[in-house]
């Protein structure tokens, strides 16, 4: 296919069947989301169903792809199938316009997919997503915090069980280990600290909160690189 014509020259045919062969499930399609989606599809990925509740306001365009003058109001997975169709109409791209939560992921989860992209930035829908992945034996790539970071050379991925100077990840390791779970769960992190919190920002330390209506500094730069290294771990899976 002239599309991937590029892709197959880099990696093989065969790793592009596999690719096209597979189906992705990814919760968030905000900074992070939206560039993980963007490049899996890109990469020829078969299948793709993206979860998320929100809608885009005027404040997500300095680092979400779905983010435009045009699109302000409108809902992030309805934006998003149009813009990933565009880009591969023989995808096949689904939306569920939803919260996650621990009553509907296991519905969201029940056609099992190859690999889960979890771009959640809120604590406890990203703790039953992990918790549910984990116990169900799905492979799952977990982003952890990128706001309050300015260096895109220091994201790294490695188990989250293992990760340093993260706030988010220290939490989540602590939630995760009161339920059984201590290993297993690969993460795109940076070791960078994060600046502190200005005055009236909630430190991802501090809060178990599904909402907050503070908004933490964040760079396109580097939640895109976020975004971007998650894809990247889960094309190397499906196809190694």
């Amino acid at each position: 296919m002239e599309r991937f014509s590029r892709t197959e020259k880099l990696i093989g045919t065969e790793k592009i069947q596999k690719l096209q062969n597979s189906k992705v499930i990814l919760f968030g399609a905000g900074a992070v989301g939206s560039f993980a989606a963007e490049a899996l599809v890109r990469s020829g990925i078969g299948s793709i169903t993206i979860v998320d509740f929100d809608t885009i306001s005027i404040s997500n365009i300095n680092r979400q792809l779905y983010a435009l003058e045009s699109t302000v109001g409108r809902s992030k997975t309805e934006v998003a199938v149009e813009r990933l169709l565009d880009i591969n109409p023989g995808c096949k791209v689904q939306a569920v316009n939803t919260l996650a939560d621990e009553q509907n992921i296991p519905q969201i989860l029940s056609d099992a997919p190859d690999i889960i992209i979890d771009a959640i930035d809120t604590v406890n829908p990203k703790l039953e997503l992990l918790t549910y992945a984990v116990q169900n034996n799905i492979p799952v790539v977990s982003s952890m915090g990128a706001a309050r970071r300015l260096d895109p050379t220091a994201v790294k991925t490695g188990d989250l069980f293992k990760t340093a100077h993260c706030p988010l990840a220290r939490l989540m390791r602590k939630y995760l280990r009161r339920r059984g779970i201590k290993s297993g769960i690969m993460c795109v992190y940076s070791d960078e600290p994060p600046l502190k919190p200005e005055k009236g920002e909630i430190d991802e330390d501090l809060t178990g909160s599904n909402h907050s209506t503070k908004i933490l500094g964040s760079l396109p730069t580097v939640t895109g690189i976020f975004g971007l290294v998650a894809a990247d771990t889960a094309i190397k899976f499906l196809t190694e």
